[in-house]
């Protein structure tokens, strides 16, 4: 009796915090369906009107497709999905070599591979970019994408998981005549697919989330994506946050749904990154 109390007041406490997290979203999403000024004004003092709108409109949805959005999101999926799946190709083949090919500074080369994602890209983005620029890359969904592929995050997620898969499968294949590439793609890489989808999670909300980069390496409002859009939307004296609202909202929406499909290969990717055989 006691241990089911206690699970029902656990249980009661976790759909408390997480109504406490979805309660930004939810003002988000009303936002979307009304008016700048009932937003603002159910907003000032709070009460339970900032979570549903007195008067529903389209109003603001209509008014970030006529400014473009559509294309600016476009932008960000394109470059999302290609970096997804070539990222995914790179960093998989770059894990399944740092876990499974005996080499000379293998582990120099994943200790690179760890300091990679322990600093931030912020910091290396200025200069980066500068990189770009001389090699006349900028202004294109390839400068968008590039620095995406590469991703160290991706690779020790990967490596993890390789890891833990057991060595003889690999011998095995091997006593059969298969070289490396043939084990990787018809013994790992079959084997990978929560780590698979993990890692392109990851690669996914590095590029959906990108500010910085794409402002550094375009200038062209045709190859604008999603983020950089919403941020153009703020004027010097007046602001539309109506369409600023709708706009975030079809941004948040996009990668929640796709996390919410996948979470559970995603929490089995994290949950393998320790294993070993």
């Amino acid at each position: 009796m006691t241990r089911a109390l206690g699970r029902a007041a656990l249980t009661a406490l976790a759909a408390f915090i997480s109504l406490l997290f979805l309660l930004p979203i939810l003002w988000l999403l009303a936002s979307t369906f009304r008016s700048s000024a009932e937003t603002f004004s159910s907003s000032s003092p709070l009460s339970w009107g900032a979570l549903w709108p007195e008067r529903w409109t389209l109003q603001n949805l209509g008014s970030a497709v006529d400014t473009g959005f559509l294309l600016n999101l476009s932008n960000s999926i394109v470059v999302a999905a290609i970096t997804v799946v070539a990222g995914l190709l790179i960093s998989a083949m770059a894990a399944f070599a740092l876990a499974v090919i005996p080499f000379r500074g293998s582990a120099m080369t994943f200790s690179i591979v760890v300091l990679s994602f322990l600093v931030p890209f912020e910091a290396i983005a200025i200069p980066l970019s500068r990189g770009f620029a001389d090699w006349g890359l900028t202004n294109s969904l390839f400068a968008l994408i590039l620095p995406g592929l590469g991703n160290g995050l991706a690779v020790f997620t990967l490596r993890q998981f390789f890891l833990g898969v057991p060595h003889s499968l690999a011998e095995a294949a091997h006593l059969d005549g298969a070289g490396w590439f043939r084990i990787f793609w018809t013994v790992y890489l079959p084997l990978s697919r929560p780590a698979m989808i993990g890692a392109g999670l990851i690669l996914f909300l590095f590029q959906w989330q990108a500010y910085l980069w794409p402002i550094l390496v375009t200038s062209q409002q045709e190859f604008d994506v999603a983020p950089v859009a919403i941020a153009k939307a703020f004027g010097a004296f007046t602001t539309d946050y109506g369409r600023v609202f709708a706009e975030t909202a079809i941004l948040a929406i996009i990668p929640g749904i796709v996390l919410l499909i996948l979470q559970r290969y995603f929490v089995a990717s994290v949950a393998s990154t320790g294993s070993k055989e």
